[in-house]
């Protein structure tokens, strides 16, 4: 099992899905990586050899911007400074809201969580 990043990629996948499994580097990246080392598409994680799995890994760590623990990291510092700030983001970070605009008049259960009943309230039969 080959460890990039501080993640195992799984061995029986395909060289670039195995990368996506790395927070931070989605099918475009991967795919940029394994040409940059001239990789091809049906080579398996568990068919590569050692000095390809470092060649991997520096090249991950001299190019590419952030990735798992520092670009996790790095999020949350931003949504943090935006509710500190009390900025409208930020209030709906803090609410548990979406923030982006969306309508919750019905639907945002993703972001509201699960639907709570109203006591008191009975529907009207007729």
């Amino acid at each position: 099992m080959a460890r990039i990043a501080g993640v195992n990629i799984p061995t029986n996948k395909r060289v670039t899905i195995g990368l996506r499994y790395i927070y931070g580097i989605g099918p475009t990246k991967a795919q940029e990586i394994c040409n940059k080392l001239s990789i091809p598409d049906e080579r398996r994680v568990n068919e590569l050899s050692d000095d390809e799995i470092l060649k991997i890994r520096e090249l991950i760590d001299s190019e590419y911007h952030q990735v798992e623990g520092d670009l996790r990291r790095d999020i949350a510092m931003n949504i943090k400074r935006l509710m500190d700030l009390g900025c409208y983001r930020g209030l709906r970070h803090r609410r548990g809201l979406p923030v982006r605009g969306q309508r919750t008049h019905t639907n945002a259960r993703t972001r509201k969580g699960k639907a709570v009943a109203i006591a008191g309230k009975k529907k009207v039969t007729r």
